[in-house]
């Protein structure tokens, strides 16, 4: 069975940082997750009382860090990391989820600094594809994971199901080229207005997401990375975390 996970960021960035992510958690957990991920973009300037608070809530899975693991420019950002790192540890999260940012043809030197800060850590740092093109695309991902492996860093991916199409990408032919390397997925339903992607519910998504789920591995965390609202924030919850058991159980 598929772990079930809540990004806090689906509850709206005003809400989340009006109220803390603490108090969502909690919603999370009464409403039947099995944990939630932080999000670094959501935490006040002066972070350390809301960390402790959702370190003491007690069911954050994944920290997800907003920043690039590197700089525009090819640089290694390697500060980011090391508080990233921190406060994946802080949470008592098993995971740390990032983005590749500005890798390019330059980068892969500094691969040895990242598998050094990884060597014996109980962090496990997971790449997603976000929705720029240096870091969200098939083949700039594909690119990353073959120079990592000659360096020796094998590092999961998260596989965010929607933002595949913010770049026109195929996300079942992602799934098929990058599903070995799957520890994670956000479950983001889309649809397309006139100008731009919209992340939706599942069930109103107009995108093939049953068949990318099926082609990636069994029993990995899935998240709703979607936007969650209404007057009864616990009842929608719990209606949502039903879609994705029902779709866990999919043939």
């Amino acid at each position: 069975m598929n772990p079930l996970l809540i990004s806090l960021s689906s509850y709206g960035a005003a809400e989340v940082r009006r109220h803390g992510q603490a108090g969502f958690a909690r919603l999370a957990r009464d409403a039947g997750a099995d944990g939630v991920e932080v999000r670094s973009e959501l935490l006040p300037d002066a972070a350390e009382a809301e960390l402790a608070a959702l370190a003491e809530v007690g069911n954050a899975r994944v920290y997800s860090c907003h920043e690039g693991l590197w700089r525009d420019d090819g640089g290694l950002a390697l500060e980011a990391l090391d508080l990233a790192l921190a406060r994946t540890r802080g949470l008592g999260a098993q995971r740390l989820k990032m983005s590749i940012g500005g890798f390019g043809a330059g980068s892969a030197s500094t691969l040895v600094a990242v598998r050094e800060r990884l060597a014996g850590s109980d962090v496990e740092l997971l790449i997603e594809n976000d929705q720029t093109p240096s870091a969200g695309t098939l083949p700039a991902l594909k690119r990353f994971f073959e120079v990592a492996e000659v360096e020796g860093l094998v590092p999961g991916m998260t596989f965010d199901l929607g933002n595949w199409h913010w770049l026109g990408e195929c996300p079942l032919q992602a799934a098929q080229a990058l599903g070995a390397r799957v520890r994670y997925v956000h479950c983001k339903g889309v649809q397309r207005l006139p100008a731009k992607w919209v992340a939706v519910p599942l069930a109103e998504s107009q995108a093939p997401w049953r068949a990318a789920l099926r082609t990636l591995p069994a029993g990995v965390p899935w998240a709703i990375e979607y936007p969650l609202a209404g007057d009864d924030l616990a009842t929608v919850t719990r209606d949502q975390l039903a879609v994705l058991r029902a779709a866990a159980d999919l043939p």
